[in-house]
């Protein structure tokens, strides 16, 4: 199936997608990378809120090229990276903010997947490669955090257009595209 999806998302959305799905998707996407992550996860294991709501939202695996024009921020690309680098700290930030879409490459752990699971969040893959592609749906920059951890480890929260395809490739129902012999 193919869907069209725009921020926020519930649940009940998310339990209808299944591995091999593709999804585009229009609203807000909140890049972090390995640096953000582990800051995320220090704030909610000191009981801190972080200064943005991920609740319903999508965390893409992202270290964009930004660059600041007359006061303004483009994004010039926006590749994923590598998704497992945040393992340790995905299933942390699942159960306690609630996105619900995670977009990276090269999939996640058993931790994620039992969390994507237990909260009803997916996880979709977008192909390596595509930077240019991605950055073409970036609309605008909503608002940029922590941008003491540098540009790419900064968390970006870009308003998006058709942001895709994105194929599901762990879904919450416990299949995942990475688990041996799996065939859709």
């Amino acid at each position: 199936m193919i869907y069209e999806v725009s921020t926020p998302i519930d649940e009940n959305f998310v339990r209808k997608l299944k591995v091999g799905d593709l999804v585009y998707i229009s609203g807000v996407v909140f890049t972090l990378r390995d640096r953000a992550h582990s800051k995320l996860v220090e704030m909610i294991r000191k009981g801190e809120e972080p200064p943005f709501d991920l609740y319903g939202g999508v965390i893409y695996h992202c270290g964009p090229l930004a660059v600041k024009r007359n006061d303004k921020w483009d994004i010039v690309s926006a590749g994923p990276t590598t998704s497992m680098r945040m393992e340790i700290f995905e299933g942390d930030v699942i159960r306690r903010l609630k996105p619900r879409l995670i977009i990276g490459k090269g999939g996640m752990g058993e931790n994620t997947l039992k969390t994507l699971i237990e909260v009803g969040a997916a996880y979709l893959a977008y192909p390596g490669g595509a930077g240019v592609l991605a950055a073409s749906a970036v609309k605008k920059v909503l608002n940029v955090f922590w941008l003491d951890l540098g540009v790419p480890e900064a968390v970006w929260v870009l308003e998006v257009e058709k942001f895709g395809p994105c194929v599901v490739a762990m879904d919450s129902h416990g299949k995942s595209l990475y688990k041996r012999g799996y065939s859709t």
